[in-house]
């Protein structure tokens, strides 16, 4: 997940290296931020999904959620197609190409799920290569932006005076200089997934066991948070770099249980056996912290990620369900809070 201006930065960026201006430049640039429009279906979603059943909700979310159907590889395809029967620009229709697979790509590479193969496939997956922060690939598209924006002040006659070696620079090397952005910034993030296979690969050696590529999170420049099934009881956590290798680890219970509660692996399985029918799936690792309350003749589960409290910054994982359980009844309520926010009640249809 790279921010939004960095990803106009780096449509502008082709936009200006292929020799762009006016209004191709322009729309090329729209073309790098387009998928990033799907908050408005996103919104729509929201509308509609309390009031459809639990099958049409979960389409609907494939196809109008955030970083759903708008990040696919067949939507990039069908914009690509849409510019070429209008066009018939082979460059220009390249060139949105490379736009729009920009943003899809600098998303699934950095720190987000997402299901690229979608209708085909519904499995979402990550590459996780690249720090959501990471100065290169947010702070180089911005020189373009700015570039640009320097020259629409001068333009119109203000700025006069100011950067005047920086224009006279940038004029006498505009080609050489917008290619040479280009091309480090396709290094960086072709390499660094390149990068990390070889360290997931030298981590799975040392431990003994496969490690998750996808499970294996970015949570600085050149640091990682790692994770797999120790036994039947624990995954194990490891904070893995380049430099140094594994640095600390844990191992966190699957199943915690608070006090002394009847069957807490029977109410932990039925919390995942919900939570597995519902999107957008966002835990890879669920644990379970059991406790009852006698007041009530509830059982209460919270189902997270084994690797939240690992996290300081954002992540795809960082959702915390809780199920109410009336012993009695059966029936249950479900709570959901995201990114350590407000809890909301789940309606009933987002569980089959």
């Amino acid at each position: 997940m790279v921010n939004t201006l960095s990803h106009l930065g780096v449509g502008l960026l082709i936009a200006l290296a292929l020799g762009f201006k006016g209004k191709k430049r322009n729309v090329v640039a729209f073309l790098s931020i387009l998928p990033d429009l799907d908050f408005i279906p996103y919104t729509l979603f929201f509308l509609l999904s309390s009031s459809v059943s639990h099958e049409t909700r979960t389409h609907l979310f494939y196809f109008l959620g955030h970083r759903e159907f708008m990040h696919s590889i067949l939507f990039i395809f069908l914009v690509t197609l849409f510019i070429w029967l209008r066009t018939k620009d082979r460059l220009f229709t390249a060139a949105g190409f490379a736009a729009i697979l920009s943003h899809s790509y600098l998303d699934y590479a950095t720190s987000w799920k997402m299901r690229p193969l979608f209708p085909f496939s519904t499995e979402s997956s990550i590459m996780g290569a690249v720090y959501f922060f990471d100065p290169i690939a947010n702070l180089l598209p911005l020189l373009p932006i700015f570039i640009v924006l320097v020259g629409y002040q001068k333009n119109r006659g203000r700025w006069n005076g100011k950067f005047n070696r920086f224009c006279t620079f940038v004029t006498n090397n505009r080609r050489s200089l917008y290619r040479t952005l280009a091309v480090v910034l396709l290094v960086w993030i072709i390499v660094l997934p390149v990068a990390k296979f070889f360290l997931v690969n030298q981590i799975s050696e040392a431990e003994g066991t496969r490690i998750s590529y996808q499970g294996t999170y970015p949570v600085s420049p050149g640091k990682f948070l790692a994770a797999y099934e120790y036994n039947n009881t624990h995954f194990k956590i490891m904070e893995i770099s380049y430099l140094s290798g594994i640095g600390r680890s844990d191992f966190i219970e699957k199943i915690n249980s608070t006090g002394s509660v009847p069957d807490a692996s029977a109410y932990a399985q039925r919390a995942g056996k919900l939570y597995s029918t519902a999107v957008p799936q966002e835990i890879d690792y669920p644990v379970f912290s059991v406790s009852e309350n006698g007041d009530n003749g509830t059982v209460t589960v919270l189902l997270s990620d084994a690797r939240n409290s690992y996290v300081e910054n954002w992540a795809y994982f960082r959702t915390v369900y809780r199920f109410v359980f009336d012993k009695e009844s059966g029936e249950y309520e479900a709570y959901a809070s995201e990114q350590t926010g407000r809890e909301r009640r789940l309606e009933r249809n987002y569980f089959g």
